[in-house]
């Protein structure tokens, strides 16, 4: 409605264009097959990582994991890839951010939120 004449109406507003999502990543992801221990409230779970980024983990595994799930896990990380001599083990502890049934097997993504290196 116009309010100098009220029988002339404002075209409606155009809906706003779609833009594709993307996805924004905070770190590098290194394509990394590397055996994990997840512990999660309901018992351990052996599972293969994917990738591995400094905030976030890749993994499959033969179950679902539920989301917001608390996580806890180890990597053995390739000392090239940290660009150390040695291999380094990495205690992590982080939550499932998403999973979901790819074929046969279950990928679960998962923040990492705090980690540990070991001397062992």
């Amino acid at each position: 409605m116009n309010a100098l004449n009220p029988e002339v109406t404002a075209p409606a507003a155009a809906p706003a264009p779609t833009v594709p999502h993307k996805e924004v990543r905070c770190a590098v992801r290194f394509p990394l097959a590397l055996p994990v221990i997840l512990s999660t409230g309901s018992g351990d779970v052996a599972a293969v990582s994917r990738n591995v980024s400094a905030s976030g983990v890749l993994i499959e595994l033969d179950r679902e994991l539920k989301t917001g799930e608390d996580i806890h896990f180890s990597l053995r990380m390739p000392g090239p890839v940290l660009g150390t001599i040695h291999d380094v083990l990495v205690h992590c502890m982080g939550r499932v951010v998403r999973c979901s049934l790819s074929q046969t097997q279950y990928l679960a993504a998962a923040t990492i939120d705090e980690y540990q290196f070991s001397e062992k």
